[in-house]
């Protein structure tokens, strides 16, 4: 199973020469953990792609909604983009159409760049005023995308760019039948509806997420996701599910790709 490409991202968010310094008073966990991070985002795809799927949301009292969703991957000599965007109305009335985009930019060496809007929205209004697109910081992104419990940031995997990264013990002999590690992310400063770190088993084979833990400002659990199904497409295997559920709210959502228009 290869890794689905939206969920990738580019390099470590610190600075090389700091990272450098720094190494000697790490511990060999520490340094394991911050290689395996770093070669976690390196990971990008090599063609451009799109595909469609849908978004299927059920809060803590059970209530669904599904709402379609379209994907976009963009390679560029630079820098390659994932593009996420809902077309859906607003309120009550049906003459109030727009849109809620995400675009998440995976730039070479710097940190992942996020463009987020909804039209209409309060975040527009109070962001950017004329409805334009909304550059947000890392510390931004903790909030939701499309009403659904997966946030910005974890559709960046922004986690993998903190500079704590490292290997725990494992647990387990296997996760999901599969060899694995088992990498923390820690974030030092984290923000007051963000989190404070992030536990990924992942395969040691393909690199792909088995499953993943995320947890609060005040180090409670908040989120645990795993992909659900894979789909052989031109002999590769592709994420076609995934899951993700918050355990403080009951609510969860899952991500369904139609593979077979690809």
């Amino acid at each position: 199973m290869k890794i689905f490409s939206a969920l990738t991202a580019m390099v470590l968010f610190f600075a090389v020469g700091a990272a450098a310094e720094t190494t000697n008073t790490l511990s060999d966990t520490e340094i394991q953990g911050r290689n395996l991070a770093q070669q976690l985002v390196e990971q990008h795809p090599v063609q451009n792609s799109k595909n469609t799927g849908v978004l299927k949301i059920r809060d803590g009292s059970g209530k669904m909604v599904e709402i379609p969703i379209g994907f976009r991957v963009t390679v560029t000599e630079t820098n390659w983009q994932c593009v996420y965007n809902i077309h859906k109305l607003f309120g009550s009335k049906k003459d109030h159409p727009g849109w809620t985009s995400l675009i998440v930019i995976h730039d070479g060496g710097n940190p992942n760049h996020y463009q987020f809007y909804e039209l209409p929205s309060e975040i527009a209004e109070i962001l950017k005023p004329d409805y334009g697109v909304n550059n947000l910081a890392n510390d931004q992104t903790a909030i939701s995308f499309a009403g659904s419990d997966f946030w910005l940031c974890d559709l960046g995997l922004e986690f993998f760019h903190w500079p704590e990264q490292k290997i725990l013990p494992k647990p387990t002999n296997l996760v999901r039948g599969r060899d694995y590690t088992l990498l923390e992310s820690s974030n030092p400063n984290p923000s007051t509806n963000g989190y404070s770190r992030v536990l990924s088993w992942i395969d040691k084979e393909t690199g792909g997420i088995l499953q993943a833990e995320a947890y609060d400002a005040q180090g409670r659990l908040l989120k645990e996701f795993a992909p659900k199904s894979f789909k052989k497409v031109n002999g590769q295997w592709e994420l076609q599910e995934m899951e993700i559920r918050n355990v403080q709210t009951g609510s969860r959502t899952r991500l369904e790709f139609d593979l077979n228009k690809q």
